[in-house]
């Protein structure tokens, strides 16, 4: 059982990983045009850099990739090489996934890019875990994909409802220069965040855990986190949060009986 799961960890790691990450950094610049129904390849913009630069920095901070335990000086020179190329991957990855979800041109492209921008700095600075920081690029490629494919697709389409003549005179003249898509480039760029998604799920903090044993070891360190801070309190402090505690203990075990008698009774 032991050599599966390390088997089965290694194949993960240099196989599966490796092969989601690229795909993703490879459709995420596909798109389709509308009427000829070409393929159209998009480089990711120096914004969708800077993006996954700033994500990859909370990847880090949050604990959900331990660049310590990926690169080592202990690892041997060839997992070091296919670490390396895995972080790659993630990175070119995140950038194109942002470069899936962003518009092509117009203000609305950079208006979404300062969302964008806004929330990842404003994230640099907040306490948070890998599970909230998933959670939360969920909501804003979400958000994002709506924009682009749902909204601004109604636009471009011919013959839309009352809906469709609303947004484009809301947005009359904010999406000037982009070059109609075809509804197939909606459906690469869903494909490709959700492949995105479970790479990040898949994706230990360090090499040789699982993301469970990986999310067990933030919360034994968010744990010792609290104890140090604990220590770092005033005396008067330390001695509301121990009575508070207590209580909290005496009321849970003054709950359990009670418990325990109902269902006898019952």
């Amino acid at each position: 059982m032991t050599d599966n799961r390390a088997r089965n960890r290694a194949l993960s790691r240099h196989v599966l990983l490796p092969t989601i990450f690229l795909t993703v950094a490879l459709l995420g610049g596909v798109r389709v045009t509308a009427g000829e129904g070409a393929l159209v390849f998009v480089p990711p913009p120096l914004v969708a850099l800077v993006l996954a630069l700033m994500l990859l920095a909370l990847f880090v901070r949050g604990r959900a990739v331990v660049v310590g335990a990926w690169l080592s000086a202990e690892n041997a020179t060839l997992a070091n090489v296919s670490h390396a190329l895995v972080l790659a991957a993630l990175f070119f990855a995140s950038a194109q996934s942002f470069n899936s979800v962003l518009p092509d041109a117009g203000l609305l492209r950079w208006m979404l890019s300062f969302f964008f921008l806004w929330t990842l700095w404003q994230n640099q600075f907040s306490a948070f875990d890998a599970r909230r920081l998933l959670r939360s690029l969920v909501a804003l490629f979400g958000t994002a994909f709506v924009v682009k494919h749902v909204l601004l697709a109604s636009l471009d389409s011919q013959g839309g409802g009352w809906l469709s003549r609303l947004a484009g005179f809301a947005l009359e003249g904010v999406t000037p220069g982009a070059q109609p898509l075809a509804p197939a480039t909606g459906y690469i760029s869903f494909f490709t965040l959700a492949l995105y998604v479970c790479g990040l799920l898949l994706l230990p903090p360090a090499p040789d855990s699982s993301p469970v044993e990986g999310d067990a070891a933030g919360e034994t360190e968010r744990a010792d986190e609290l104890v140090e801070a604990l220590r770092r309190l005033p005396p008067a402090d330390r001695e509301r949060v121990r009575a508070a505690l207590a209580d909290e203990a005496r009321d849970s075990e003054e709950a359990s009986p009670r418990v325990g008698r109902v269902a006898t009774d019952e």
